[in-house]
């Protein structure tokens, strides 16, 4: 079996830019922006907080981040000159995501201590939202309602979610989207960096391919611009002058609030961007289909994806050996394998099936064995990475465990109606019986 390697993003492949702006509304800017080429790192903070707190609060966060980054560059230019072993990629991912998380807790620490030294500085927070790119992965911590949008292969998607008294109420059915506008504070955030001494962060990593571009905006551009509106807007060729031009579009629209926007691409130098794409699109379409990672959003499934190995086995490979203790779900992207005990062809899976799945909760013996027949693509999750997402990821583990009770309860009335109709056929049996031995 060939675990896969991933593309290595050189700083040379990044193109970016960046701006910020007032307003039409607001006296002050309390957003902040940063972009550090040595580390491929790139942050949106939008501060709040009176008598120009909030940009003091944004400005901290910005650098605390930068700086707590680097000093863990020795990891980024391990991925960055891939010199990680791929059966450590996934540890290694891990502990990027780690030290992120890590990272904006202390800059809310210390934003915080700030605060309280100064009267005039109480209550003062930021949103932040950061992409950090290393080797072929991407990175983010975000806490807030500024955004990170991924535009990849024409469709945009957005990355983060809004930690907003708007989209809570969204969330939890208790408005509808054309009942916003009566909603009051509907630009209240639910979560802040510094406002309290410590703070939850949403962190996520997942594959970036050549010909993926980034949009880091706070909510004085969000709030103006739908998803529909932005490829024009980052497939422009000169990358220059987006930002200008985003920020042009929020102030022709009202400009109530400070406006920032961060541009990042990956520049498609060995013109793969189509393939690469159509290989990460087919693997997340078949995750998305699986009826355990039914309902889950899209920066949801690069969430469990990012936990997978990814891996082709040629034909003949055994997978699972029956009598085996088992930890692994195994998901074929591509390819055919056979079930079987011993000689005996139980079943045939192929393209979008899986097996294994039940092993991921206990580790009975595996019943059957798993062999190839044809050359097959495959993705794999541990026991171990699938208990961290279950720890890690509340809103992930209600829909995966939900899932997990209607799979569970599909095939406990399924096997309670064949054994009914087992018991019938033996009733009609023993009836046999009575009626011949009357003659």
């Amino acid at each position: 079996m060939r675990e896969e390697s991933k593309s290595i993003i050189i700083q040379e492949n990044l193109a970016f830019s960046a701006k910020t702006d007032v307003g039409r509304i607001r006296e002050h800017n309390e957003d902040n922006f940063l972009i550090d080429r040595s580390l491929n790192l790139f942050i949106v903070a939008d501060g709040m907080g009176g008598h120009q707190a909030g940009e003091v609060a944004s400005a901290m966060a910005v650098n605390l981040m930068r700086e707590a980054v680097k000093e863990h560059i020795y990891l980024l230019e391990k991925f960055n000159k891939d010199e990680i072993p791929i059966e450590k990629i996934p540890e290694a991912r891990q502990q990027v995501c780690d030290f992120m998380e890590e990272a904006v807790k202390k800059a809310s620490k210390q934003i915080w201590e700030e605060s309280q030294t100064d009267p005039l500085k109480r209550g003062m927070g930021t949103t932040l939202s950061a992409l950090l790119i290393a080797g072929g992965y991407g990175f983010i911590a975000h806490v807030g309602d500024s955004r990170i949008y991924l535009l990849r292969a024409g469709t945009v998607r957005q990355l983060t979610e809004d930690h907003s008294l708007i989209n809570y109420l969204l969330k939890e059915g208790k408005i509808k989207p054309e009942e916003i506008d009566k909603v009051q504070q509907k630009n209240a955030v639910t979560r802040a960096v510094g406002v309290y001494e410590t703070v939850e962060v949403d962190i996520m990593s997942f594959d970036v391919v050549p010909g993926d571009h980034f949009l880091l905006a706070s909510d004085g551009l969000t709030a103006y611009l739908t998803e529909p509106e932005i490829p024009p807007y980052l497939t422009e060729e000169d990358i220059e002058i987006i930002p200008e031009k985003l920020i042009n579009l929020a102030n022709e629209r009202g400009g109530k609030d400070n406006i920032t926007s961060v541009v990042v691409r990956i520049i498609d130098v060995e013109g793969v961007a189509q393939q690469r794409c159509q290989q990460l699109a087919l693997r997340i379409e078949t995750l998305s289909k699986l009826p355990m990672f039914r309902y889950l959003k899209y920066n949801e499934l690069l969430k469990v994806f990012a936990r997978m190995s990814h891996f082709t086995a040629g034909p003949n490979t055994k997978i699972i050996e029956e009598g085996t203790e088992g930890d692994e779900m195994y998901v074929i992207v591509t390819g055919e394998v056979k079930v079987h005990s011993a000689d005996a062809v139980i079943a045939t899976l192929k393209d979008g099936d899986h097996f294994g799945e039940m092993s991921l909760i206990d580790r009975s013996p595996r019943s059957a064995s798993v062999t190839t027949t044809t050359p097959t693509v495959l993705l794999k999750l541990g026991r171990k990475d699938f208990f961290s997402l279950i720890r890690k990821e509340n809103e992930i583990a209600k829909k995966i465990l939900w899932n997990f009770l209607q799979v569970l309860s599909h095939r406990l009335r399924t096997t309670n109606l064949e054994l009914k109709g087992a018991m019938e056929i033996q009733k009609i049996e023993d009836l046999t019986d009575a009626i011949e031995g009357i003659d």
